[in-house]
């Protein structure tokens, strides 16, 4: 949480251009919803962060409730929806007590940005797709968009680069470093640490500030995403790819009828 809090102000930085990706990230989630479940229309985001899919989706005619579990990040998405004029529900919740929060009868499930891998243990992970579960109606559907760490090294000091942005007479460059478990023999665990760094250059002044945000990844294969989404009683897993700048989980919760 404390992660999240320390990024809310800057996390918009991450993407090239927010708004641009809020845009297409709008289309491609309603292109794979009504792909998958055509006419589906009630959405709940169980890590809205700043709100990126929740936005995109609201503005898309979508009826969306979102939370997350940093009450830093669920200020600052109530306040860019307000902005838009986008009626939506916010709460500040754990993703493993979405049912217990939010209760029932939700046509969509929705986690992105690679969220899910926060939670550090297949047990947490369950959990989380139980709740998710619980929170769809018969036919409903799950979206959860991780990275593949199949295709990432594994190791110390490695840098990802987010590259530079000019905003308001500032230059922000950022980069993230990975430092996986040494599991000994020259081998890697499947945890990291990640440290997200900032540095904010003022053109004009001339000073510059750095921020280091810090957290804990679980590097969990989509494989056994899927078998735990199973696990949790969702029917026709699948992993899609080319739909979405991640790769996308989907699932469906039994239709009874």
């Amino acid at each position: 949480m404390d992660f999240y809090d320390a990024l809310t102000p800057l996390y918009h930085l991450i993407y090239p251009n927010w708004e641009d990706s809020i845009q297409r990230q709008g289309e491609q989630l309603d292109h794979i919803i009504q792909t998958e479940w055509p006419g589906h229309r009630t959405v709940l985001d169980v890590s809205c962060g700043i709100g990126t899919q929740t936005l995109a989706l609201a503005r898309r005619d979508y009826t969306v409730t979102a939370s997350d579990l940093s009450p830093k990040e669920i200020e600052r998405a109530r306040t860019e929806a307000e902005s838009r004029g986008l009626h939506i529900a916010f709460k500040v919740a754990d993703m493993r007590a979405a049912h217990m929060v939010h209760g029932t009868g939700f046509d969509l499930v929705i986690s992105g940005d690679n969220s899910v891998p926060h939670l550090l243990t297949d047990a947490d992970l369950l959990l989380a797709f139980q709740q998710f579960f619980a929170c769809l109606r018969p036919g409903g559907g799950c979206v959860i968009s991780v990275r593949d760490y199949a295709q990432e090294a594994r190791g110390s000091n490695i840098v990802k680069p987010y590259g530079a942005r000019v905003q308001n007479g500032k230059r922000h460059v950022l980069f993230q470093v990975w430092d996986f478990d040494h599991g000994g023999e020259h081998r890697y665990g499947d945890h990291y640490d990640l440290s997200f760094y900032v540095i904010e250059d003022n053109l004009t002044t001339g000073q510059a500030h750095t921020y280091v945000m810090r957290s804990r990844y679980y590097a969990i294969s989509t494989t056994r995403l899927c078998e735990l989404m199973l696990e949790a009683e969702f029917e026709n897993v699948r992993r899609l790819d080319g739909v979405f700048f991640q790769p996308v989980l989907v699932g469906t919760k039994r239709n009874l009828l």
